[in-house]
C-alpha cells in the first residue's frame, strides 16, 4: 500500500493512523482477497460526517426554509456529487480493488468511488475528529457545490428509466484521441445487446454521461 503517502500530500493531511485511511481505500473485493477489513463500515461513519458537514455549511449560507436545505444537501450529497468530488483528488487512482473488480472497470464505478470518498471522511474524523474532516469537505466539495447541484446525472435516469422493464445497461469506451494530458473519450451505451446512445468528452467518465444522455434523447423521440 505504497500510493498511500502520495494521496495524503494530495489531499493535504497526514494520518496519524494509517490504518484508517488504508481500510477507507480497501474495497471489499480487495479485502476478501487479502483478509483484510473493507471500508464499509466506515464509509457508514463517513456518510454521517458528510451530512453534519455540509448541514453546517448551507445553514451557515442558506437564509431558506428546510425544504430547500435539505434538498440541497442531499444533492451536494448524492452519488453523483461524491463522484464529481472524488475526481479533483483522483480518488480513483488510489483504490485498493480486487483483481475481478479491477478487469470488470471498478475503477470507474461511480458507487464504489462515491462510498470510498465517504469512507475517506470517516477515516479522518477516527484520526482527528469532526473539525478536520469539516476542513477537507470546504476545500474539496464546497468549491464545487454550485456546480454539482446544477449537475444532471444522466446514467441514473437512464438507469431509472430502464430498471422497470429489467434491462441490462452497459458502457463501453470505444475510442480516445489526444495526448495523454488532453484526451478526449468516446463512450457508447447498450441496453443488453442494443447500442442506444453515444457521447464524447474529456474524461470516460464525461463521455459516459453524454452516452446516457444522448439515449435519453433518442427515447424522447421515438
Amino acid at each position: 500500500m505504497n500510493n498511500i503517502e502520495e494521496f495524503e500530500g494530495v489531499i493535504g493531511y497526514t494520518f496519524k493512523n494509517k490504518k484508517y485511511i488504508e481500510t477507507a481505500l480497501t474495497h471489499s473485493s480487495y479485502a476478501n482477497e487479502h483478509n483484510l477489513e473493507c471500508n464499509e463500515r466506515m464509509e457508514f461513519l463517513g456518510d454521517a460526517v458528510l451530512e453534519l458537514a455540509m448541514s453546517k455549511y448551507l445553514y451557515a449560507v442558506i437564509s431558506l426554509d428546510e425544504g430547500v436545505l435539505t434538498k440541497t444537501r442531499a444533492k451536494a450529497v448524492c452519488e453523483g456529487a461524491l463522484d464529481y468530488y472524488a475526481a479533483k483528488i483522483n480518488l480513483p487512482k488510489y483504490l485498493f480493488l480486487g483483481k475481478g473488480e479491477e478487469l470488470s472497470g471498478g475503477r470507474m464505478r461511480p458507487a464504489i468511488i462515491a462510498d470510498a470518498m465517504e469512507a475517506v471522511l470517516g477515516a479522518i474524523f477516527l484520526d482527528s475528529g469532526f473539525d478536520q474532516a469539516y476542513e477537507i469537505v470546504k476545500k474539496f466539495f464546497i468549491p464545487y457545490i454550485a456546480e454539482v447541484t446544477s449537475l444532471k446525472d444522466y446514467k441514473s435516469l437512464l438507469q431509472e428509466k430502464l430498471q422497470s422493464e429489467k434491462r441490462t445497461i452497459r458502457y463501453e469506451i470505444v475510442r480516445d484521441e489526444g495526448p495523454a494530458n488532453d484526451k478526449i473519450f468516446e463512450a457508447v451505451v447498450y441496453m443488453d445487446e442494443i447500442l442506444m446512445g453515444r457521447g464524447m468528452g474529456k474524461t470516460k467518465k464525461e463521455a459516459q454521461q453524454n452516452a446516457a444522455k444522448n439515449a435519453l434523447e433518442k427515447e424522447a423521440k421515438l
